[in-house]
């Protein structure tokens, strides 16, 4: 009996096999969650990402005014369409008045039109919860959604998705050489991702290396520490599902997700 008893349960005759769990995309809402501290740790030096729909300052980097809780620059247009966003959705909403001025200053660093009232309009606006809204909405649609596509496409998990992520809040996805689709050109250049038959942890090393070239490229994002104190962490202890508990360090600072 007892070796009867240790004898594995095979599937009945017709009955398909068990098949292993899928791993959890960076889009399931727990990992979204880790995601949103994650970069927000990097952008707002805080794991509190809700508290920065108010957030806006210009932090010199040739982008205009940074604001929000993706960093929404006035300089590259993705402010300009969260504000049309917000005000198709509200007419008349306290930012509105401000929508010729920024269409005039996209794609350079200026404030004419903006400044004196628009970071503390930008404020007011940021306690409505249909401008939060809006915010996320921008967020996946521009951000989000397209890094974790390309992701689950390369055949990435919930690790290498927010790799993706984080470089397109930060590079955009243009065509400069320095933009999200020209860092992963340049990693396919050295490795190839699951999806073509490589291995995960070496694409995600080729990509975060192109990543830290693009970074330095910019005297503005030359501290790679984001990346090197961070994801490469992650990868190091083989965390491709990027799994809690997480402990990081950007800029120095030291977090920790439970």
């Amino acid at each position: 009996m007892g070796a009867l008893a240790a004898t594995p349960l095979l599937a009945s005759p017709g009955e398909a096999a068990p098949r292993p769990l899928a791993a959890v995309g960076l889009d399931d809402p727990a990992k979204k969650e880790i995601a949103m501290k994650l970069v927000s740790s990097a952008e707002n030096s805080s794991l509190d990402w809700k508290a920065q729909y108010q957030y806006i300052e210009d932090i010199g980097d040739g982008r205009g005014y940074t604001a929000g809780i993706i960093g929404f620059c006035s300089g590259t247009g993705d402010m300009l369409d969260l504000v049309q966003l917000y005000t198709d959705r509200k007419p008349g909403n306290v930012l509105a008045g401000y929508l010729p001025a920024l269409r005039r200053v996209d794609g350079t660093d200026s404030h004419s039109g903006l400044d004196p009232n628009f970071p503390r309009d930008w404020r007011r606006a940021a306690q409505d919860t249909a401008f939060q809204q809006a915010q996320n909405d921008e967020r996946d649609r521009v951000y989000f959604n397209p890094a974790v596509r390309q992701g689950k496409t390369d055949g990435l998990r919930a690790l290498g998705q927010f790799a993706y992520y984080d470089a397109i809040v930060m590079h955009g996805d243009g065509d400069d050489p320095t933009s999200f689709r020209n860092i992963r050109k340049r990693a396919l250049r050295s490795a190839k991702p699951p999806a073509q038959g490589g291995n995960e942890t070496t694409y995600l090393n080729a990509f975060l290396d192109a990543r830290v070239w693009a970074m330095k490229q910019e005297e503005a994002h030359s501290d790679t520490s984001r990346v090197d104190t961070a994801q490469r962490v992650f990868l190091r202890n083989g965390n491709l599902d990027l799994n809690p508990p997480l402990d990081w360090k950007v800029y120095g600072d030291s977090y920790h997700i439970g």
